[in-house]
This record gives structure tokens, C-alpha cells and sequence, in this order.
């Protein structure tokens, strides 16, 4: 009985996401250059597609040894796993601090959340990410060193310690669904829905948004902050919508997400693609993604501008 009231919403479910959209639609052979940040990375740098800038990339144990050399001399910066998934294993810099003592140097990174690490500490946490701790396949893999973003302020009100980031469904190069992911302080500062975050789902035709929850429980406050969440509308919204949809030209995978942040100075940049984006967006828009889907796969015409796929999907979404 549920599950039939779902499929009359429109809801699409895991199977139903792997076998008649994944499998169909996204090219094993591409995986790669979405599920390795380094090689999404280089990629967007070729097809002109701002991203956080990589300050270094750790690939063996041997390059530890003069890493506090390295990163002495950036002001903030992210560590991240280049096959993680869900944000597990990224840490953010927010400040490095160097005490002088009997003509040593010694280097403390204080993190988001104001916690000290010293220079043993981020090693060993480097390590952990060579080792293939968070990635994908369990097998080694490598470690990056990431400029930090800064927040845009029209999410003041709107976030918790870190920064927000936009996910945007994306299906042959059409957009079908948004939302954004707000940091709250159960979430650590993180934009992540599964820690605590607030996924907000976002009107494709304005950026505005329609809905809020928190771990599927709707919600019409920021918990931290007291902010209505009803009432923000994000700006550089068509940018934003063309930069989901160029990311289909970039990798050539028919199903995909966006994860775009917005800066303070440059706009909207992508941040990273996922190959299975998972399916709490709909439950953020209280919408199916089933009819978008539908609709862009019977109906939408093909060989269309990223630019002319976006102007479809805000007319019909």
C-alpha cells in the first residue's frame, strides 16, 4: 500500500534510480572523473568551470615528512579525500598558528569548529585518507589540500559555521530538482543532510525556496540562528542552473548531481559532481523527481545549450 502511494506521488526509490536511470543513462567508463575529485578537478579546469583552487595533492605516505613546510604558508585551507563520499573525511582550516619557542616553529590548525590540531595530528588524519579510509572503493587513495571557501552573505541568517552548498539534480544536461544545504550546529557547521544539516528544497524557476527539513521532519526555523527559511532566494540563480547543466557536457553522464557553492567574489563554482546522487531531495521539495524525469526524457529536445536546457527546465519545473 505505501509503496503504491509512492509511486502515485512520483517518488523514485533506489531500484528505480539504479536500473532505469543510472544504468541507462551514466557511462561506467566516465565514473572516474566524478568519483575522483582530481581528475573532476582537471577536467573543469579544461572546460573552463571555476572551481576551489587545489593547493597540493598528498599521493604516498613519503610526502608527509615536509608537509608543515607546504602548508605554513596558506592561511586557511580544506582537506579532503579525492574518492570520499557524503563529506566523510574532510576537515576545514580555518587558521593556521605558529608558536615560536627556543628558536622552533611549531604549527597548530584550528579548525571550523575551533577545535587545535597540531602538525601529528593532520598527518595522521592524511594518512587515514591514503589508506582508503573514506574512499569509495576502500582502496588507497589521495589526499587534497583545497583553498577554502568563504561564505556569501546572503546566507548570514541562514547557516550555522560552514558554508552551504547547492545540489542540482541533473538529467541529460536538463536540471530536474534543487535544494540547499544549510549547517547547523548539530551538523558540526557541515552542509551534510545525514549529520543534521537542513536541506532546503529550492523553486527551479526563481532559487527560491519551497520547503525545509531536518533528518525527513519538516521545520520553519533555523535552529541556531531562529531565521525563517521560508523567504530566502538565492541569487545568481540561472548561473547556477547553467553551471549544473554544463557539468553533463563536462562528464557526459545523463544522471548526475551538482554540489555549486556560492562566493563572495567570483559567484557560483562547483564544488564537486556525485554519479548517485542520493534521493532526500525530493523529500526537501516535497516533490517526486518520477515526472521531471519523465517529462525531460519523452519530451525535452536533445542537442540543445546548456544555456537553452536550463531556460527549459524553469519554464517547466
Amino acid at each position: 500500500m505505501i509503496f503504491r502511494e509512492l509511486e502515485r506521488l512520483g517518488i523514485l526509490g533506489i531500484n528505480n534510480r539504479v536500473g532505469r536511470y543510472i544504468l541507462r543513462h551514466n557511462k561506467r567508463a566516465n565514473y572516474p572523473l566524478v568519483d575522483d575529485k582530481v581528475l573532476t578537478a582537471q577536467r573543469a579546469m579544461a572546460w573552463g568551470i571555476a572551481m576551489p583552487e587545489n593547493y597540493m595533492i598528498v599521493e604516498n605516505y613519503g610526502s608527509l615528512k615536509n608537509l608543515h613546510l607546504k602548508i605554513q604558508n596558506y592561511e586557511s585551507f580544506v582537506i579532503k579525500p579525492a574518492n570520499g563520499s557524503q563529506g566523510n573525511g574532510i576537515i576545514v582550516i580555518k587558521e593556521i598558528i605558529k608558536e615560536e619557542k627556543n628558536g622552533e616553529v611549531r604549527i597548530l590548525c584550528r579548525r571550523s569548529n575551533d577545535k587545535l590540531m597540531d602538525i601529528d595530528e593532520v598527518k595522521h588524519h592524511i594518512s587515514g585518507i591514503l589508506s582508503g579510509l573514506y574512499s569509495l572503493s576502500g582502496q588507497s587513495d589521495k589526499a587534497i589540500i583545497q583553498a577554502k571557501i568563504d561564505k556569501h552573505h546572503i546566507f548570514d541568517d541562514y547557516s550555522y559555521g560552514g558554508i552551504p552548498d547547492i545540489r542540482v539534480i541533473v538529467f541529460e544536461g536538463y536540471p530536474v530538482m534543487s535544494m540547499v544545504r544549510l549547517p547547523t550546529k548539530s551538523s558540526d557547521g557541515r552542509a551534510n543532510l545525514h549529520q543534521g544539516a537542513i536541506g532546503a528544497g529550492l523553486n527551479l524557476r526563481d532559487g527560491s525556496t519551497n520547503n525545509a527539513v531536518i533528518k525527513n521532519q519538516v521545520v520553519d526555523l533555523h535552529p541556531d540562528t531562529g531565521h525563517k527559511l521560508m523567504g530566502l532566494k538565492l541569487p545568481f540563480w540561472t548561473e547556477i542552473l547553467e553551471l549544473a547543466a554544463q557539468c553533463y557536457d563536462m562528464v557526459e553522464l545523463g544522471y548526475l548531481g551538482a554540489d555549486i557553492v556560492l562566493t563572495p567574489d567570483h559567484g557560483p563554482i562547483l564544488l564537486e559532481l556525485n554519479a548517485r546522487p542520493g534521493l532526500g531531495i525530493q523529500i526537501a521539495n516535497l516533490a517526486g523527481l518520477v515526472p521531471r524525469l519523465e517529462k525531460i526524457r519523452l519530451e525535452a529536445p536533445k542537442n540543445l545549450l546548456a544555456k537553452e536546457r536550463v531556460e527549459f527546465s524553469m519554464k517547466n519545473f
